[in-house]
């Protein structure tokens, strides 16, 4: 067994930092174990009536439920089904829609699918090159670290991370230039005569349309926008010729052009013949626990169980059977722009901690504040259950069955260790008994095992068709979706004779620069970007609790390059306060020599002055509505400066 990066790796496996902490949590003395209403104790029947007492002073659409990407699957598909038949509103979303939804747009518009990767991870252990883009997984998820040994890696961040510094190249762009980047790199793949020409003939449509665009972006010119030079543009180029993988993280989806910057990568992809073939390929990096499951199963404003459709006919039309209801609600809205609606008076918040964790947080809080009922289902008191009317105390990760679905598309089985403490009840009892006392008193199982069973039904058809998927066969194997019938062996590399559009073929996508919505300018001269640290996780309202991680990194802090830190006279190791159009965060100055000069990072695990998210830009994708966390202008000031 040995320790590597705050990882333990015992043989081939590992746990993060995290991991082997996550037992302390749960008999954390903050742990909840009984409802509160207004803040005081109450029982079960007292506050769930309470809910539904107000709720039934609202129209439907008045009602809003927000979920989290950490949900099983079964808890992520019986709140899709309660906000629509029991709540009958179209107001649902997720925070997932933080997450991967703009690499789940693009995954779909260039394959007709979306699987975060469409192959198994270990196949990455056979690669040449690996090309990370916005992503460090070093942090964010080391034991993934083991599937990459064997490979070089090129790594496209901002900063140099943990990641980077393992990285045989590090391309190092301006915040919010990503899309530029992938352009200048499609370039160099095709004058350098590496793309697929076959490939891209017979499995793919629309090369044309996109290389009109990149043929503008030259090495030289793609440098001037990016600060990456010429030559390591072309050199990253020449490492992906032969058995290599694109990969993509946060950093290059949570943007305002997220989608189009994903596309880009795919383009390159596809241009150099990976995807779709045994030893290569593109994938997506999961963000939560359950990234892949939580949006496939209906708690997405425009999707129903199965990866359906919400507004396609024959979707609905199944999924009613299924529920056996004659109508169903149409698209809701967005996850920021749910959160910030002037119109609702209601809303039920299950795994999600939206004060901290979304952008322009100051006004979301102000947002929830004024809402006539605000609801929250936890195992601590978070920051937004702080301010909710009700909070109901659910189970955690040892206390329940079920099912998550990981970034490869596999179907893992969640197994109950111990008994919840006296008080505590499952989400998908609080489920069961708030539509109870909506009238309707059945079709929403508290057994995980037959909320799955129905899951199956639900799911089969669609796109993650689930339908073949036992309880049974996943104590026995390993099962990646689709899995069409009990006798089907589940599909552990997708696309491999035919893409899923209807033509069998990949698309490319013409997509072209535009920049980040918010650019630096004389009043706000640097750039922001933000992330996660090794010790803490979204909005850290559980890893904050433990004593080992709180340690660790206790707080809010910025990194600044030490020229621009002696430029706004700061002190490395003095609170500094970090300054946008929207909010303004005091945090701790780390000079890091290897920031670039015009931009500054921080994480967003903090609460209260110290939430990142107080700074971030809400600017949203046209396509996934993803918010542009990832770059917004800022200014430096000195916190002694106010005395």
């Amino acid at each position: 067994m040995s320790v590597i990066d705050g990882q333990v790796a015992p043989g081939p496996g590992g746990l993060c930092q995290k991991g082997w902490t996550a037992g302390e949590l749960l008999r954390h003395p903050g742990r909840l174990t009984t409802p509160l209403v207004h803040g005081e104790p109450a029982s079960w029947d007292e506050a769930m009536d309470y809910v539904v007492n107000r709720i039934r002073t609202c129209e439907p659409d008045e009602v809003a439920v927000f979920g989290g990407g950490g949900l099983t699957n079964e808890k992520a598909y019986l709140l899709g089904k309660f906000a629509r038949v029991a709540l009958k509103t179209s107001q649902i979303d997720y925070n997932g829609r933080f997450c991967m939804s703009s690499a789940a747009a693009a995954g779909n518009r260039a394959f007709g699918l979306d699987r975060g990767m469409p192959f198994p991870l270990t196949d990455l252990r056979t690669a040449d090159t690996v090309l990370l883009a916005g992503s460090n997984p070093a942090e964010t998820m080391p034991p993934f670290l083991r599937h990459l040994e064997g490979a070089r890696l090129i790594v496209i961040d901002p900063r140099r991370t943990a990641t980077a510094e393992r990285a045989t190249l590090h391309l190092q762009p301006a915040p919010g230039t990503d899309l530029a980047l992938a352009l200048g790199l499609l370039h160099t793949a095709v004058i350098e005569g590496l793309v697929d020409k076959e490939y891209i003939a017979e499995r793919t449509t629309g090369f044309d349309d996109a290389w009109r665009i990149a043929a503008q972006w030259w090495p030289e010119q793609t440098e001037r926008v990016t600060g990456v030079s010429a030559a390591d543009q072309r050199a990253a180029v020449q490492m992906l010729a032969g058995s290599s993988y694109v990969l993509t993280g946060r950093g290059t989806e949570q943007h305002a052009s997220g989608t189009d910057t994903v596309s880009a990568w795919i383009n390159l992809a596809l241009a150099l013949g990976l995807p779709g073939r045994t030893g290569s390929g593109y994938g997506c990096l999961t963000g939560q626990g359950n990234g892949q499951g939580g949006r496939e199963h209906g708690q997405k404003a425009d999707q129903l169980p199965g990866y359906r459709k919400i507004d396609d006919p024959a979707a609905r039309a199944h999924v009613m059977a299924v529920w056996g209801v004659d109508e169903l609600p149409g698209p809701g809205r967005s996850a920021y722009e749910l959160l910030t609606a002037d119109d609702l008076k209601a809303m039920l918040v299950f795994g999600s901690n939206p004060v901290v964790s979304a952008p322009r947080a100051a006004h979301v809080t102000e947002r929830m504040k004024v809402l006539d009922l605000l609801v929250v289902a936890d195992f601590v008191l978070s920051e937004t259950a702080a301010m909710a009317d009700v909070v109901f105390p659910v189970t955690q990760w040892a206390e329940e069955d079920g099912t998550m679905t990981n970034l490869e598309g596999r179907v893992i089985r969640r197994r109950k260790a111990l008994d919840p403490p006296p008080g505590v009840r499952s989400d998908l009892e609080l489920i069961n008994g708030l539509a109870a006392r909506l009238g309707v008193p059945t079709g929403f199982p508290t057994s995980p095992r037959e909320a799955f069973e129905e899951l199956r039904k639900a799911s089969q058809g669609g796109l993650s068709d689930y339908s073949g998927i036992t309880y049974e066969r996943l104590d026995a194997e390993q099962l990646h979706w689709p899995v069409p019938s009990t006798d089907h062996p589940g599909t552990p590399r997708l696309f491999l004779d035919r893409f899923a559009h209807a033509d069998g073929l990949a698309r490319f996508v013409p997509v072209d620069h535009t920049g980040p919505a918010e650019p630096p300018d004389a009043e706000f001269p640097l750039q922001a970007t933000t992330g996660r640290v090794l010790q803490h996780y979204q909005s850290g309202a559980q890893t904050r609790r433990i004593g080992e991680l709180a340690a660790a990194v206790p707080g809010t802090y910025v990194e600044v390059h030490p020229d621009t830190a002696a430029r706004a006279g700061l002190v490395p190791g003095e609170p500094a306060h970090v300054v946008s159009r929207r909010g303004r965060v005091t945090a701790t100055v780390r000079c890091v020599p290897s920031m670039r000069v015009d931009a500054v990072f921080l994480p967003f695990h903090f609460p209260g002055d110290g939430r990142a998210n107080l700074l971030t830009n809400p600017a949203l994708d046209p396509t996934s509505r993803m918010p542009e966390f990832k770059v917004c202008a800022v200014r430096l000031e000195r916190a002694c400066d106010e005395s």
